[in-house]
């Protein structure tokens, strides 16, 4: 398992200096868009920020987004009004979201998921904070950043929840 980034991956909410490239950022978006979706319904846009005083009132947007303050870049993961199947939607956006990540960890870049949907009042704070267009919603704040500290991984195996039939 040692070197596969689903099972290395950690959330990292202190970033140290340095930038992320397009390159390596480019490679983070491929990776969201990879994700399976109910009718292939791709129900995903994104904000990519890196301007520091659009990161700083994304920092203080929610109680949880502080870690954007410190990131070289957030992303924040939007879903589109007006698709085929808005119940699968979260599904879609969460395995797009998760992607990213995981492709972080394979870039050797820190990210942390900052909660914001399913809560109202946070996908208001972010949309206001970053200028979200009429049409998406805000689903995730996606902090990215050089590794700065984080906890070491801790496996999450736990195989009385594995059930057989």
């Amino acid at each position: 398992m040692e070197g596969n980034p689903i099972f290395s991956r950690t959330s990292t909410r202190s970033f140290a200096p340095g930038e992320v490239s397009a390159q390596e950022e480019e490679m983070l978006l491929r990776a969201g868009m990879a994700a399976p979706s109910a009718h292939n319904q791709q129900p995903w846009e994104f904000y990519v920020i890196r301007d520091p005083a659009t990161l700083a009132r994304l920092g203080d947007a929610t109680p949880y987004s502080g870690p954007a303050r410190g990131a070289a870049l957030c992303i924040v993961t939007c879903q589109r009004e007006g698709i085929r199947d808005p119940l699968s939607a979260p599904l879609d956006m969460g395995a797009c979201t998760q992607n990213i990540l995981i492709e972080a960890e394979a870039l050797g870049l820190g990210a942390v998921w900052l909660s914001c949907a399913p809560y109202p009042e946070r996908m208001r704070a972010v949309a206001g904070a970053v200028g979200i267009a009429p049409g998406l919603s805000p689903f995730a704040v996606l902090a990215i950043g050089r590794i700065g500290s984080r906890r070491p991984f801790v496996s999450r195996y736990d195989p009385a929840r594995v059930h057989r039939a």
